[in-house]
């Protein structure tokens, strides 16, 4: 069998109306790339990323959704396994904003109770066209008690930083189970495994 070649996997989604930029964010996070002629994600997509973090190789599993409400049952059933969830809006575009209380209703609907989430103002690089307040996203973010990053994929700002954070978030309530996949049968086999097994 092939060697695991990473500690732990974490499956994360990037939701929010269609052409706010999450096909943008994630291949800036993924491949350091930036293409203006995206054509809209149809249904779903994922890339793959691993990091380290505090010591561990962590891979992430980046789900890309389409923002149509056409593919909205498809998308839906991706929620429930991911652990972390990114919510993007497009700072130049006001009904983007308008609709992160349906994309957050659609968390709670669908995803799991405990699943981190991150609000992000994305195309922060146009600052000229700019038509949402950073205060107006600190607030929301505020009252549904999450994170927020203005990001830009165009010229790189906080992408990084912000998949980081959220593994980070993922990571620090991920319960330790390095060598003890099972604590309980732990003591009962620990005399006669140290001893046996040599072969790994």
């Amino acid at each position: 069998m092939a060697k695991k070649t990473y500690d732990l996997l974490f499956k994360l989604l990037l939701i929010g109306d269609s052409g706010v930029g999450k096909t943008c964010i994630l291949f800036r996070f993924s491949d350091d790339a930036f293409n203006t002629t995206f054509i809209s994600t149809i249904g779903i997509d994922f890339k793959i990323k691993t990091v380290e973090l505090q010591g561990k190789k962590i891979k992430l599993q980046i789900w890309d959704t389409a923002g149509q409400e056409r593919f909205h049952t498809i998308t839906t059933s991706y929620y429930r396994g991911a652990m972390g969830i990114m919510l993007v809006y497009d700072i130049t575009q006001p009904k983007t904003f308008d609709n992160i209380t349906k994309w957050l209703r659609n968390i709670d609907e669908h995803a799991n109770e405990d699943v981190e989430r991150m609000l992000l103002g994305n195309k922060c690089d146009m600052e000229d066209k700019r038509m949402i307040p950073k205060e107006r996203g600190e607030s929301i973010a505020r009252e549904h008690g999450i994170k927020f990053l203005e990001t830009s994929a165009k010229s790189n700002v906080n992408v990084e930083k912000a998949f980081m954070t959220l593994a980070e978030d993922i990571l620090r309530k991920t319960p330790q189970k390095d060598s003890n996949p099972d604590s309980s049968s732990v003591s009962v086999h620990k005399e006669t495994s140290s001893r046996k097994s040599g072969c790994c």
